[in-house]
């Protein structure tokens, strides 16, 4: 199984970008997926979640602003990001719950990360 993660970039404040991450593999179900960012001395946080019914949740700091979403038949998750601000930049990484064919039990993976900039 692997997961791309793509869509960071450099934005202005106020901007906006939308992050994708695809996995491939021999998927059987994917369950919940989350996407988690990482900025430079912090540690990795959970920024937003969604299971496998389409229940979010959201960290306080980017409720409002940021929206999950997924793509079941594509094997697809989005997260859209509107109204960025400077303490957005990070490193985005989603992680994934993943049961592969021909298994009984899920297990996580993680992307490989992309770069968010919020900066003028």
């Amino acid at each position: 199984v692997q997961l791309q993660a793509s869509g960071g970039g450099l934005v202005q404040p106020g901007g906006s970008l939308r992050l994708s991450c695809a996995a491939s593999g021999s998927i059987f179900r994917i369950n919940a997926v989350g996407w988690y960012r990482q900025a430079p001395g912090k540690q990795r946080e959970l920024v937003a979640g969604i299971s496998s019914g389409g229940s979010t949740n959201y960290a306080d700091s980017v409720k409002g602003r940021f929206t999950i979403s997924r793509d079941n038949a594509k094997n697809t998750v989005a997260l859209q990001m509107n109204s960025l601000k400077p303490e957005d930049t990070a490193v985005y990484y989603c992680n994934a719950d993943v049961q592969v064919r021909g298994t009984f039990w899920p297990n996580k993976h993680w992307g490989q990360g992309t770069q968010v900039t919020v900066s003028s």
